[in-house]
Parts: C-alpha cells; structure tokens; sequence
C-alpha cells in the first residue's frame, strides 16, 4: 500500500474552536501527523496552552485568537491564519455551541447565537481559503456534524436544526467546490467526553444509555477520531465528498 496516501506532513491546516474538546483533539492529531497546524478560537489562555502542548511534542503550530460571531472581523481572522504558514489547504470547523433549551425558553437571540456559530460561520469561514485550494487543486473542508444531523434529542431544537444545516451544507460544498480539487466532508462524532457533552457523562444513567444504545456498547474515545480524521484531511480522500461519516459506534445503525 502507499502510505502517501495518509500523509498530511507539510500541509497546512486550520481548526476552529480549537482551545478545547473535539477541536483541540483535531489539531493535536493533525500537528502530530506532521501538518502545520493553525489554533484558532475565542479563548486566548486556553490556546495558548495548546500551543505549548503541541510545541513540546514537536509539532508546528499557530495561534488566532479569534471570537467568529463577529462578521465584520472574520476576514481579518482569515489573513491573520494565513500569515502564520501560509493559507490552509485543510479547514476544520469545529467550533460550536449547544444551550440545550428547551423549546419554551428558545429565545430569538439564543436561536440566532446557535445557527450562526454552528451553520452559517463554517461557510463564510472557509469560503475566504477556497480560491486558494482551487489554485492549487487541493484542499480539505472537514465539517463537524453531529448525531443531531439525523437524530432528535430533547432540548435540541436549534442545535439539531443547525447541525441537520451542516450535513447539507457539507453537501452543498461539494457540489461547488468539489470540480476544483476541494473535498468536502463532515464527522458526525457519537457520545465523546467534552465541554459540550458534559450534561451526559455527569449522568452515570444517562451516560450508560447513550452507550447501550451503541451497536459496539460504549461511548466514543478520543483516540476513535483519529483514523477518521487523517483519512478526510489526506489524500486517502481523493473520492470522497459530500459524506457525512459517521464516527458513533453503530448509534445510528440501530
């Protein structure tokens, strides 16, 4: 087999929402891969420990402290990334949020905060890189989805309807950018144990349900991410678009 075909070394790379959970395991699994790899995320201490997390483990690495609900900003933020090592051939949107309201305490600014952060703000963020990658010919959109793209939980009313916005906007990526080079895919991770997930592993019961209702009988470890992850970000990938992967231990399967 040609192990190029997993190798993302020298690539440069972006993740957002990278000071902590999915997004920081992301940057660390790609920087350890050998990619350059860009931090960026509202949270300047938190990435700064990152930063130095993945320094003394050999990795080249960036910082962008960055808050992207500011529209009028996300242009700025963009040049600052590529002046780090140049402009990313690899977009990570990891950043995210999930209030978990429910649907009588849904207000329109908590709906609005949802769906731009979570839908709209990975498409405007990695449409200013994309005339990079098409004068390359190359180039990586990674998008977080969620079990939410195709399930519905309690208290999920906006986050549900943005991350089932993230599953066709991946696809709709593709459908545009993917006749340049530009591949474009989403991870829909299961139950992992993060910032966001928290409400679920603080609740042994709820915790031991999520996982029995795996087709495997547990819940996500980070270390499950990182086949996924180098498989999209390298050009093991080179025919895949549009798809959303599923990383959740068989929860959808059943």
């Amino acid at each position: 087999m040609d192990s190029s075909l997993f190798d993302v070394s020298d690539r440069v790379a972006v993740v957002t929402g990278a000071s902590s959970g999915i997004g920081s395991f992301i940057s660390e699994t790609l920087a350890s891969a050998g990619a350059k790899v860009v931090l960026l995320a509202r949270r300047k201490e938190l990435l700064s420990r990152e930063v130095q997390r993945i320094t003394e483990q050999g990795g080249s690495v960036g910082l962008v402290d960055a808050d992207l609900t500011d529209r009028d900003r996300v242009s700025a933020y963009c040049e600052r990334v590529t002046d780090c090592f140049g402009a990313p051939q690899i977009v990570v949107n990891a950043a995210g949020v999930n209030l978990r309201e429910s649907y009588d305490k849904v207000s329109w600014d908590s709906w609005d905060e949802t769906i731009n952060l979570n839908l709209t703000v990975p498409f405007f963020f990695a449409r200013n890189f994309v005339d990079s990658m098409i004068e390359k010919g190359w180039g990586r959109v990674i998008n977080i989805a969620s079990l939410q793209s195709s399930r519905a939980f309690a208290n999920g009313l906006a986050y549900g309807a943005s991350k089932g916005g993230v599953a066709q906007l991946t696809r709709a990526m593709a459908e545009c950018w993917s006749p340049h080079g530009i591949m474009c895919n989403a991870i829909a991770p299961g139950f992992f144990k993060t910032a966001l997930t928290a409400p679920v592993f603080d609740n042994p019961n709820m915790m031991n349900e999520m996982a029995a209702r795996t087709a495997i009988g547990r819940n996500g470890e980070m270390a499950d991410l990182v086949g996924p992850i180098i498989f999209l970000a390298s050009p093991a990938s080179d025919y895949v678009t549009g798809q959303i992967l599923n990383v959740d231990g068989g929860f959808t399967a059943k």
